[in-house]
């Protein structure tokens, strides 16, 4: 094996965290200004990317989503000790699509039926939960001034109202119309 075909696949998954991160700050940073809480949370409209990442992108994607929370608190004065936990948990939101939808459906990815987008809606319901569990009590340790159930409550409304009514439409159209496919598919079809 020569040394460029080890160095070569590492080198697109970085390509790919690089623009995935792009898109993630060009989606986010405009809606910034919509803050619910100010320096700790806002109206984030690109949750709707987190199944996104998670299904279409993988782990690449999971990594994409973190830094780019991470650099979105950078660049809004809104980088707190809590923002480690915000790490965290923005990895874990797209990491839950994709390990549902790799390792725990038994069914490719699909929204073309009531049971698929009844299974979609579960994980969404089950990772806002999961990250709004792991940010919280960090902001309340931390920051015991702010509001936790402001807090929880608009981390669980972005992390489910987002994915499902815009990121659906989005994964539908990507793998329907703009032939994407979908990382539990790919893992299917190879195995064939």
């Amino acid at each position: 094996m020569s040394r460029n075909s080890v160095k070569c696949p590492a080198l697109r998954k970085a390509l790919l965290v690089t623009v995935l991160l792009i898109v993630f700050l060009v989606v986010a940073i405009p809606f910034k200004v919509m803050s619910v809480i100010p320096g700790f949370t806002d109206i984030r409209p690109v949750a709707l990317m987190q199944p996104v990442y998670g299904i279409f992108f993988g782990i690449p994607g999971c990594i994409a989503f973190a830094i780019g929370n991470l650099i979105g608190d950078i660049a809004s004065d809104s980088l707190r000790w809590s923002s480690i936990a915000g790490f965290a948990a923005n990895f874990l939101g797209p990491f839950a699509y994709y390990i549902f939808w790799t390792r725990i459906s038994k069914t490719p990815f699909s929204l073309r039926s009531g049971k698929d987008l009844l299974k979609q809606t579960a994980v969404t319901v089950v990772s806002a939960v999961a990250q709004a569990a792991l940010i919280t009590p960090a902001v309340e340790l931390i920051y015991p001034d702010v509001k936790s159930m402001v807090f929880a409550s608009t981390v669980l409304l972005n992390d489910t109202i987002f994915p499902l009514l815009l990121g659906i439409p989005l994964m539908i159209l990507m793998q329907e119309e703009l032939t994407f496919t979908p990382l539990p598919n790919r893992k299917s079809s190879a195995n064939k």
